[in-house]
This record gives structure tokens, sequence and C-alpha cells, in this order.
């Protein structure tokens, strides 16, 4: 009679799982020796990297820190800290929904702050590396005279809450939101700062809270899914990426 294979505790709620499980039925966390990921693999090699702070004590503080530089140039989205922590103990959603919008404004509010400080100085760079896009000196002056405009309100809000809510690069939009709200052209900076706070206000946390919530309610079926198609999320978070740049051809 052959012994009985022991059950996996899990290294996240550490409850116990049936045998030969890839992953944990009470809160999706990855079960058992993780496959070899190849060196060129940097995406998905940067994804467990920050998948792995969900297992430390200082969880809470590694999710404020990623929402917050995600804001400004980091490229993974805090979802992926903020979803296993949901499913770890489900019962402070709110609390983390609430950290990780707040620290995505303050790091919204900063890439606004490098937009309006630092442009001067590193324009002569984005327009050489991002010239492909419509990043030009022509464009910039087409672009800043129609926000400075009378439609400048609708501007602000709509592109930073698009880019809030969606994978679109969020931190690129911050940037070129504080470039364009606080050039020459710009007539009413203090309102075009106000309507771009409260753009990333309602579309993080209506985003961030969103996401906990469902986490929350549906348990710990998101996992497998996004380990099972992670390249083709990869390329489409890349697709987005690159989008974003190019959108802002068309935004004059």
């Amino acid at each position: 009679m052959s012994e009985p294979v022991p059950a996996l505790t899990c290294p996240r709620c550490e409850l116990a799982n049936q045998a030969g499980v890839e992953f944990c039925a009470h809160c999706g966390a990855r079960l058992g020796p993780h496959r070899h990921v190849p060196w060129w693999h940097v995406h998905r090699r940067l994804y467990d990297w920050t998948l792995a702070w969900a297992y430390r004590p200082s969880a809470m503080v590694s999710l404020f820190v990623l929402s917050f530089t995600e804001s400004i140039i980091f490229p993974v989205p805090p979802d992926v800290l903020l979803i296993p922590l949901v499913l770890g103990n489900r019962k402070k959603w709110l609390r983390y929904a609430f950290f990780c919008s707040l620290a995505s404004v303050l790091g919204a509010i900063t890439a606004y702050a490098i937009g309006w400080l630092l442009w001067e100085r590193i324009d002569g760079f984005m327009y050489a590396w991002f010239g492909w896009a419509g990043l030009t000196d022509e464009n910039f002056k087409a672009i800043a005279k129609t926000v400075a405009g009378q439609d400048y309100r609708g501007w602000v809000f709509w592109t930073v809450f698009t880019a809030g809510v969606t994978p679109l690069p969020f931190k690129v939009f911050n940037i070129f939101a504080g470039m364009f709200g606080t050039s020459k052209e710009a007539v009413s900076p203090g309102s075009f700062f106000a309507w771009f706070v409260a753009a990333a206000v309602i579309s993080r946390s209506l985003r961030f809270f969103l996401l906990a919530w469902l986490m929350k309610v549906f348990g710990p079926k998101v996992t497998p899914l996004i380990e099972k198609h992670f390249n083709w999320l990869a390329i489409l978070f890349a697709v987005l990426l690159v989008g974003g740049f190019v959108a802002i051809k068309y935004l004059r």
C-alpha cells in the first residue's frame, strides 16, 4: 500500500491544498516549485518579482510604493500586487484599495510636477526619441494651445480618466498633463490642475476599488487565468503602451 502524498501548504494563507495542484484553492497563490523562466523573458521575471512582495510582511508598504512609482515610471501595474493581497485577506479589501488608490494619485501628482518643472530641460531629448509618435515642437505647441482653450476641462479630465481606468500608460498622460497645463499657452493652470486631480482620483479609485471588490467576491479564480494567458496579456500591454504614445499625435 502506497503512502499518502502530503498536502501542500500555501505560503500565503497557510491553508492546506490537495497534492499536485498548481494554485491554492483559497487565495490563488502559486504552489510548489516555479517553472523555469528563460533569462530573456524580462517581462515575466519582472512580474514574478513584483508578485513575490505579496508574501512578505511589508506587503502593504510594497503595494503603496509600487502604486506610487507606477504612476511615474514603473512598468508593472499595481493590480499585480493588489490581487493576491486581497485574496490573502478579503476582509481588508477596502484598506488595500484605499492605499493603492491614494499612492497612485500621489504618484500622478508627482508625475505632473515632473512635466511641469523638468520639461524645459528634457524637451530636446523627448523630441529626439519620441518624434516618431508625433511629439515635435510644433505639435507640442499646437496641443498646448488647444489644452489652454475653452475645452481644456474636457480634454484633461477625459484623457487622464481614460488612462486611469484602462491599461493605457497612465504615467505618460500624467507627465504630459503637467507639460501642457503649465505651458506658456495655459490660461488657467490652477483650474487645469484641479481637473487633473479630479480625473486621477475618480479613475484610480474606480479601478482599484472595483478590482478589490471583484477579488473579494469571486475568489481565487483569477490568478490561474493570468498565469495561463500571461504572454498574451504582456503583448496587449505593450501594444497599449505604444498606442498611448501614438495617441498623442492625434490629440490636437
